[in-house]
Formats: structure tokens, sequence, C-alpha cells
């Protein structure tokens, strides 16, 4: 990709740069580690004691409270794979070291979602080997490759990011026969998520009755509808929808849905009946601007801001 400055009128191309050190990337990075991967900051060059004799690069906590390896490579190198999935399979067996970190950084006790762990590979390419190793190895690896410009522009791209290729069995389909044709689709996607994690969307509909299906699904739809990058992640308390972080949250009870984005209240003028600044309340979806959704007339008026909150985390 090429990049080019423009002063009055003329374009100048921008030439590549590089780190001296791969250090001053890894400094870098855990410096701006929120504002890049939208992660709080633990530890650099992390122990993992004698008998493992390893150091992960830089250690941190995602904003759904999964904890999240950051490995980096200066050069082209599939070292950086192999040490990553050593340093993931070691941190699910030391889930206490991890949270005695966590707690030490942070001065209290915060409750670890063990469900999904990022392990995080930056570098300025990757080999075909490689891509074709993270297939194989179904591991939660992440492929992500930096370039730096002479003009202090830093741009940083996802190459590959692990999807389930798991289908549906036929039993799966057969279970979901008789039932509200607006949440088959819903329930298939459950389907797959109870092979591959340990939280499902068909835990957050179950309960639901048929009006809330309906608005449940719509807004779901929208959500996942506004760019086939989005991913919908389930967790405990709600599900998330996100790109390279999350932009909306989604609670779903009896009788509303909360829906809450990442959107500054101080920017959302006129604020709508529906929504109001969460900023200083303890909520479990990430968002300081919360949405409650009782039906689809509440949903309509209130989409532009869904749509807003996903530009704001750059898409």
């Amino acid at each position: 990709m090429a990049i080019f400055e423009i002063d009055k009128g003329k374009a100048k191309r921008v030439r590549l740069s590089e780190f001296k050190l791969e250090k001053d990337l890894q400094r870098l990075v855990e410096e701006n580690v929120e504002t890049i991967f939208n992660c709080r900051f633990i530890a650099t060059e992390f122990s993992t004691g004698n008998i493992h004799s390893g150091r992960i690069d830089s250690l941190a906590i995602s904003e759904d409270n999964n904890p999240v390896i950051i490995e980096y490579k200066k050069v082209a190198s599939s070292d950086l794979i192999n040490q990553s999935l050593y340093y993931l399979h070691w941190i699910r067996d030391h889930k206490g070291d991890f949270q005695v970190a966590v707690n030490k950084k942070f001065c209290k006790e915060i409750e670890i979602d063990w469900s999904d762990i990022r392990v995080i590979c930056l570098a300025p390419e990757y080999k075909k080997y490689d891509l074709h190793a993270v297939q194989v190895m179904g591991a939660n690896i992440e492929l992500w490759q930096y370039k730096i410009y002479e003009n202090g522009i830093l741009s940083i791209d996802e190459v590959y990011k692990r999807t389930s290729s798991v289908t549906a069995s036929n039993q799966d389909t057969e279970d979901f026969n008789g039932k509200n044709p607006v949440m088959v689709e819903a329930g298939k996607k459950a389907a797959l998520t109870r092979k591959t994690g340990s939280y499902t969307i068909e835990e957050h509909f179950e309960n639901l009755n048929e009006e809330m299906q309906e608005l449940f699904q719509a807004i779901r739809e929208y959500l996942t509808d506004l760019d086939n990058s989005i991913e919908e992640a389930p967790k405990k308390k709600y599900i998330a929808y996100k790109t390279s972080q999350n932009f909306a949250c989604i609670q779903a009870s009896k009788n509303r849905i909360i829906i809450y984005l990442k959107l500054d209240a101080s920017q959302v003028n006129p604020i709508p009946k529906q929504g109001r600044d969460v900023s200083k309340i303890g909520h479990f979806g990430t968002g300081d601007f919360e949405l409650t959704i009782k039906d689809l007339k509440d949903f309509e008026e209130t989409k532009h801001l869904i749509n807003e909150a996903y530009k704001n985390i750059g898409g």
C-alpha cells in the first residue's frame, strides 16, 4: 500500500522506515496498548519461571477481561508463531500467575474471563508458511502486520484471525425445527458457538418471549450487517460486537434490550429518551452510552447512534 503526503495540492510518496530495535516497537505498543489494541497493560517481559524459562513480551487484559499476550518481531520469523503458541499453552496452565499479576497491577480483584485468550503476533510481514501454520493449528493466534513510515505514521493491519471452520450438524439443524423462524438463524449460530466457546448466543435469547426474540434478532442483524468483518462474541453477561475492539454490547431481558455503545454522551445531541450516560455507573458491557430498547420503534429511532459508535472505532 502506497502512502502519500498531500502538501498544497501536491502528492509526495512517503518512504517506509523501520524500528532500530525490536524493543522500540515493543515500548511504543506497550505505552499505547489501549489505543492500538484496546487493552490494559499488565507487564513487560513477564517471566514464565525457572522451569519454563521464558519471557512474554507484553502481558495485558482486554476490555472483556480476557488475558492478552503480545509478541513482537522486527523481521519476519517463524519463531514468532512458535513462541506465541508456547506462551498460550503456558498461560492456560498458570491461570493463578496471571490472576496475581492483574490484581497487583490494579490493586483489586478482577474476575478473569478465561473463555478466550488473545494471542497477538506483531511483525512487518509473514511468510505463507506462517499463515498456513496458524490455520492448521486452530489456536487462537492473531497475526497483525505493521508498517512504520518516515513521517511517523504507523499502520497496523490484521492479517489473520482464527474463525471457526465447524459447521452445524444435521442434528443441530433439526433441533430448531418448529421454532420461531426469525430465530432459526440465531439458533444455528449458537450451535456453532456451543462447539467452540464457553458461552452461546442461545443462552442470551432462550428465555425471551416471541416479541423480544424478534427485537433481539433485528438488533443482531443490524449490528453484524454494518460490515462483514464484525465479530459477534457472546460473554457471560452480554454479547460484544467488535472489529479490532468492541463498539457495541447488548444485554437481553424479558421486557427490554440494553445496548452499550462506544460513544461520548457529551457528543450526542440531543440525547434520545432511550439513552443515558453511564460513564460513571457500573455495568457489564463495555461502552459509556446506554440505550434501552423496548420495541422496534425505539430501535429505529436510535439506529444512527449504533452506526456512530462503529465509526468511532475506525471500522
